[in-house]
């Protein structure tokens, strides 16, 4: 459910009374709910709770910031659940064009002019976690579409601030969060497959857990290691 362009994941039981949680450590937003409750009550019942929702969620963010990144020689970076050492090679070489390269298990290589602000610095990274998370995503896409037997027609990388992807069932758009690039590869396949289900079941039900028990059993250990995400300052 989408109340004020906030994903809310719905879950109805037999139950006395309505529970709202939120959780961290990107304010992913649940609400169980007896089963003879419509969800126009659900929806007006969450509208009520927007501001207290929000606070949660502003709180959790600012608890799970990282310090701002310079991007300085020897800072640690993420990348694929992997932390690195930063090295920063300023020149203006015409040959050493602004690039990121990872060639060893210990450095990230930034490459970048002598005037480069942070920002520039910040954007160059932001770019090259870009191209390599849609690189991985078009590896594992078709791999859990021939999985589950459906097909998403399109997918989009975007930095978001309280949920790691989304599917719209409709259009059968995929969305992810650039952030995953930092975790590792297990987490990014779980979120994968976790989204094209939504293609065969909308809502997180028994029917939707029981999917991916079967096709990717070990996916409640993955999603525990996923949810321990420091947000970095610079995106």
């Amino acid at each position: 459910m989408t109340v004020a362009d906030l994903d809310i994941e719905v879950v109805q039981k037999d139950i006395k009374n309505i529970h709202l949680a939120v959780y961290p450590p990107l304010g992913r937003v649940r609400i169980a709910a007896p089963n003879e409750v419509n969800s126009e009550t659900l929806r007006l019942f969450i509208v009520s709770k927007l501001p207290w929702i929000r606070k949660q969620q502003r709180k959790f963010i600012a608890q799970n910031r990282q310090t701002p990144r310079l991007f300085v020689n020897r800072e640690s970076h993420y990348f694929l659940g992997r932390k690195y050492l930063l090295r920063v090679h300023e020149t203006d070489h015409p040959y050493r064009y602004p690039k990121v390269v990872l060639k060893t298990k210990t450095y990230i290589d930034l490459y970048v002019r002598e005037s480069s602000t942070v920002d520039q610095k910040a954007n160059l990274m932001k770019e090259w976690h870009r191209s390599e998370l849609k690189n991985i995503l078009d590896e594992l896409i078709p791999k859990w579409e021939a999985i589950l037997g459906v097909t998403a027609k399109r997918f989009a990388i975007k930095s978001m601030k309280t949920k790691w992807g989304s599917c719209n069932t409709h259009n059968k758009t995929l969305l992810f969060n650039l952030e995953l690039i930092k975790k590792p590869f297990s987490c990014i396949e779980y979120i994968v497959a976790h989204e094209l289900v939504h293609l065969i079941e909308r809502h997180h039900n028994d029917n939707f857990k029981a999917i991916l028990d079967n096709h990717l059993p070990n996916w409640k250990v993955v999603k525990q290691e996923l949810n321990t995400l420091i947000v970095p300052e610079y995106y």
